[in-house]
């Protein structure tokens, strides 16, 4: 399939705002994938002593997933929703660290999603062309309406 260049901000495709939005751009996607960058920065929310610690990966990945959904939403005449990460299997970084200045190049793949919101990705981080972290999200788009904040509280 085709990718094609999506040229929307990335505050219009993930529901997350301020330093809580870590990507800074979506690249190009198709039905079932999408690529984003992000630099590590000064600001990120996540750096400290001169880097990013390499396990902020995954979350860099389930962004990208939300910006996927979102871009979707958005093609369909919808807004982004919040969705969650439900888990992640076989997340393998390569580096300990992502330092000041590199620019990771974050791809998803939808490997399968089910009518009641449930989804898998394959995700790649890549830092100037080098695979540094690999792994398995699956996630959850819960349904317009659906409440999921409220459990049975009587004793």
């Amino acid at each position: 399939m085709m990718r094609i260049v999506i040229d929307q901000p990335i505050e219009e495709l993930v529901p997350h705002e301020g330093r809580m939005r870590l990507l800074d751009r979506v690249l190009e996607g198709d039905a079932d994938s999408l690529v984003a960058e992000v630099t590590v920065r000064e600001d990120s929310l996540f750096f400290a002593d001169g880097v990013v610690g390499g396990w902020v990966g995954i979350e860099y990945m389930a962004q990208a997933v939300a910006a996927w959904a979102g871009w979707h939403a958005r093609k369909r005449g919808g807004t982004p929703r919040v969705g969650f990460l439900l888990g992640t299997r076989r997340y393998e970084c390569s580096r300990p660290v992502f330092k000041l200045g590199e620019c990771l190049r974050v791809e998803v793949h939808r490997q399968f999603s089910a009518d009641n919101g449930l989804g898998q990705f394959d995700c790649t981080l890549t830092v100037d062309s080098e695979k540094v972290a690999t792994a398995a999200l699956t996630v959850y788009e819960p349904q317009p309406g659906q409440d999921l904040g409220r459990g049975n509280t009587d004793g």
